[in-house]
């Protein structure tokens, strides 16, 4: 202890080859030798067995477990974990502290290893807990144990916010909200997400006022979108106060999700399960007058949670077995293109929910059991975009700055008759550096690419700075005096110099080539006034200057106060007067 928590377990046992085995709360049997990985099993739970003889429950309920290598030992699963070495007439308490538990959760099942009354491993809401010292402290197996049970993706990750998601909670009806907070690698941190509790809350208040069980809502402006578990669809315009109601068509199962357009009211599909077809995709474009159906050739199975990005067309639906994707005119009643499986690369397990980033750029999948993954939206192959490739935000360009293709494999480019380089090019991303010399208020650019010329007209600023993040929106923030790179596991220190790698700082002096590296001695340095702060707090700029040894990259170092609050601030960076996006700091004392 600590370890991270997972998902509800309600079985483990020791196999005769002294593996442990746990059987999932979705029935799913897995199987370890090494504590470390785990791999899927057919075995099946062994029957409880009696109670010893002569035993006393230490609490109601709790049932009994003896150890076959020492008659004496018994052990209790209960709302805690417990030893008795005298055939269970007086106990030991293993897991209470402070009247809870140290794991989390009351146990739900414990083994004993045959050979080893010391070694033992319960199952509980909260994962697999293991002890070889009769409980004197515990280790979670965990981290290897496909048991997240995740069920919606609440937000993508922005600025300094990491994705989000809700997972099955169990025996509470409510679902947990948890974040992957950049710069941190320990695992999913509890939090309390307001847009998923106002989805709980509208559910709730509708499954009162329209007398049904609501499954499925949500709202934007005066419009709001509710499903039943029955497969009904109920739309309104006007707040709630007059509704039109859809009946379920034949063979709908639950409406699992809903989603709107926040520029079209009028606008919504719903993901539907299935009651012995296969699952349905429901499209209105009158506010729920009407809902034709989209599914056309999908599989058999659940269908979970579905997404869209109108302006391309592109559909995309998480099932039980998997993502599909189509594309179809989702501003006119036409019927989509053939539904195709999208789960290359995913584990073989049910998607619970799908979703993408803010920009349409990303497509997030929810896999269930084993947690959240993202890649370039297929759809983006179909129409290419341009942004920057530190953040893949769509931003004005600057001179220098460095800008990403998505979609499109790239040869030779220009930019205001002025030539680009291509620093590389492939099927899913291309990435260009803008010239120094470029002026005016307008960039066009001109990129051959493998399916013919493609024009972009993009504003252009002196600046528009960006900080290099990854997909889960970790910074690059590194330590100017030891070169380790700042996270979570190792915080920045009040009075740390960090040197921040960036993008789209503008022109430099002395002049620049574009697409060469930096000098690795005296880079050349940032024209614009670069102005950085913490927490709305400023701070010193020492330097900034392109990165040395690196093409389009700046390198911005500032220096921290001597006294700076512990915990996780929002860093931001300004060039020219204009901002960057907010990335998260990590300050430990």
């Amino acid at each position: 202890m600590p370890s991270p928590a997972g998902g509800a377990a309600d079985r483990v046992w020791f196999s005769q080859d002294g593996r442990i085995l746990v059987r999932l709360s979705n029935g799913r049997v897995y199987a370890t030798a090494d504590l470390e990985q785990w791999s899927p099993d057919t075995a099946q739970p062994p029957a409880f067995a009696a109670a010893p003889a002569g035993a006393v429950a230490p609490e109601a309920s709790a049932r009994l477990v003896a150890a076959n290598s020492n008659r004496t030992v018994v052990y209790a699963a209960g709302r805690n974990a417990w030893r008795s070495e005298d055939g269970g007439l007086n106990w030991h308490n293993l897991t209470e502290y402070r009247t809870q538990s140290l794991l989390g959760s009351e146990v739900k099942d414990l083994a004993v290893d045959p050979a080893d009354d010391q070694r033992l491993v319960a199952a509980t809401a909260t994962g697999v807990w293991y002890t070889v010292d009769a409980g004197l402290s515990w280790q979670g197996l965990n981290e290897a144990l496909p048991n997240l049970p995740v069920r919606h993706i609440l937000s993508a990750p922005s600025g300094s916010r990491g994705v989000r998601i809700a997972v099955d909670s169990g025996s509470d009806p409510a679902p947990r909200d948890l974040e992957w907070m950049p710069g941190q690698n320990s695992g999913w941190l509890p939090v309390k997400d307001a847009a998923a509790t106002v989805e709980t809350e509208l559910k709730r208040s509708l499954s009162l006022s329209l007398n049904a069980t609501i499954t499925a809502a949500g709202a934007y402006s005066d419009a709001i979108y509710a499903g039943a578990s029955d497969g009904r669809l109920w739309a309104s315009l006007d707040a709630g106060r007059s509704w039109r109601l859809f009946p379920a068509l034949p063979g709908s199962g639950a409406v699992e999700r809903v989603w709107l357009d926040p520029a079209d009211r009028s606008f919504a599909l719903a993901a539907l399960s299935s009651a012995g077809t296969g699952p349905r995709v429901l499209r209105t474009l009158n506010g729920g007058g009407f809902w034709d159906d989209l599914s056309a050739n999908l599989a058999e199975g659940a269908a979970y949670g579905v997404t869209a990005e109108r302006s391309t067309g592109a559909l995309y639906l998480a099932t039980s077995r998997g993502i599909y994707y189509t594309m179809a005119d989702l501003r006119a009643p036409a019927m989509p293109t053939a539904w195709q499986p999208l789960s290359a690369g995913l584990p073989e397990a049910a998607v619970r929910d799908v979703r993408l980033d803010d920009d349409g750029n990303l497509l997030i999948a929810a896999v269930d059991g084993y947690g959240v993954y993202a890649a370039l939206a297929p759809h983006r192959l179909r129409q290419p975009r341009v942004v920057h490739t530190f953040d893949y935000g769509q931003r004005a360009a600057a001179p220098g700055a460095l800008l990403s293709v998505l979609g499109a494999s790239v040869g030779t480019a220009s930019a205001n008759r002025t030539s680009v380089p291509v620093l590389s090019s492939n099927e899913a991303e291309s990435q260009i550096q803008v010239p120094y010399e470029v002026s005016g208020d307008t960039l066009q650019l001109i990129l051959n690419a493998a399916q013919g010329p493609v024009v972009f007209g993009l504003p252009l600023q002196s600046t528009a700075p960006a900080v290099l993040v990854d997909r889960d929106g970790t910074p690059v923030l590194i330590d100017a005096d030891s070169g380790v790179q700042l996270d979570a596991m190792h915080p920045a220190r009040p009075g740390m110099r960090v040197q921040v790698l960036m993008s789209g700082l503008g022109r430099v002096q002395p002049d620049w080539p574009t697409g060469m590296a930096a000098p690795l001695e005296d880079a050349p340095r940032v024209l614009a006034r670069v102005q950085a702060s913490l927490d709305g707090t400023s701070l010193d700029v020492v330097r900034a200057t392109l990165a040395p040894g690196y093409i389009g990259y700046y390198l911005v170092e500032v220096q921290l106060p001597e006294f700076v609050d512990s915990g996780s601030s929002e860093l931001s960076i300004e060039a020219g007067g204009k901002a960057s996006n907010r990335v998260r700091l990590y300050v430990a004392q």
